[in-house]
């Protein structure tokens, strides 16, 4: 396996919820991701899939440090982001960049398309002038659009031509590490494999390093070389897509999994319902933060929190009960 470009360590982040009163101190905390540890290999694709409100999307934030976490550590390159001042975060920030969800919101609509573009290459002073215009038709040239949209409107185009312009504006830098996060969701079914197989083949063509983050299970399993299962802000399952799809480990994974369509009307499949809801991030469950909606849980489960360990060869599962269910 080729070298950790992110490790990810004991990350967390924990937003304070304060009182009605002005200078009261915070009482409780929303823990948005509690306590999370992955690697991103060079050159792959590991997505990141679980509910609205597990904590993918703070756990992006976090990797840019577009937020500052809790604790823990995210080593770039070997370098701590979470330690490092403003100053040299900015530096850092050239090799990561991101896609974000809505490709309305995330482009400013009194820009051109060449000012939204050049727009990272400003910031950082990289290059010329007349080199920033010629960079922009490179881009758009690579993202399947053409020079003469450049001096066009964000409200000129569709909503998969707007995805274009960002993915554009990401990799104006060149960067090492580009994060999704859900940059497909917004989009149509058939625009949304246009986009992906546009990412795959830019992986391919600039040796780029993906973090996908998604709810649709499909389209993670198209992208992904390893997935990440998270509920709750934790981490509870993480391996290969085909040790993910083929052999589930944990309890949530499994659910998570039954609920995708059938690709066939032939295909037997059991579908697991899990009881109750998801509970709050202000006040999670003690021990496992799944044992109250999954059938399995022992009282073991409900007073010790279990750690990811090794299921096999790499597979990893957060769960008391491992090969037992």
């Amino acid at each position: 396996m080729s070298e950790a470009i992110l490790q990810v360590k004991g990350l967390k982040k924990h937003f304070p919820v304060k009182d009605n009163l002005l200078f009261s101190k915070p009482s409780k905390f929303v823990k948005a991701v509690d306590d999370v540890s992955f690697d991103v290999y060079k050159g792959e694709t590991l997505g990141i899939v679980g509910e609205s409100g597990c904590g993918k999307s703070t756990m992006a934030r976090l990797v840019t440090q577009l937020i500052r976490p809790t604790a823990g550590s995210v080593l770039f390159k070997g370098k701590d982001l979470a330690t490092l001042p403003e100053k040299e975060m900015k530096k850092e920030r050239k090799s990561i960049q991101m896609i974000f969800q809505n490709p309305y919101a995330s482009l400013d609509p009194r820009k051109t398309v060449e000012q939204l573009i050049m727009e990272p290459l400003v910031i950082h002073d990289v290059g010329t002038r007349r080199e920033r215009e010629q960079r922009v038709k490179e881009l758009l040239e690579v993202v399947g659009l053409s020079e003469y949209h450049a001096q066009r409107y964000p409200h000129e185009f569709s909503g998969g031509q707007r995805q274009r312009i960002n993915i554009a504006r990401a990799l104006a830098l060149n960067p090492d590490l580009v994060i999704c996060d859900e940059s497909v969701s917004a989009l149509d079914v058939s625009i949304q494999a246009q986009v992906i197989n546009l990412l795959k083949d830019l992986q391919s063509k600039f040796q780029l390093t993906y973090m996908f983050i998604s709810h649709d299970l499909n389209v993670v399993r198209y992208i992904s070389d390893r997935i990440a299962v998270m509920y709750l802000g934790k981490v509870v399952e993480l391996g290969t897509y085909e040790e993910i799809y083929r052999s589930p480990q944990h309890p949530y994974t499994r659910a998570l999994l039954s609920a995708v369509p059938k690709e066939s009307p032939f295909e037997q499949k059991e579908r697991i319902i899990l009881s109750g809801d998801v509970p709050s991030p202000m006040n999670p469950p003690s021990g496992c933060h799944f044992h109250k909606r999954c059938p399995y849980a022992v009282d073991k489960c409900k007073s010790e929190a279990p750690v990811l360990r090794d299921f096999q060869n790499g597979h990893m599962v957060s769960c008391h009960l491992l090969g037992e269910v």
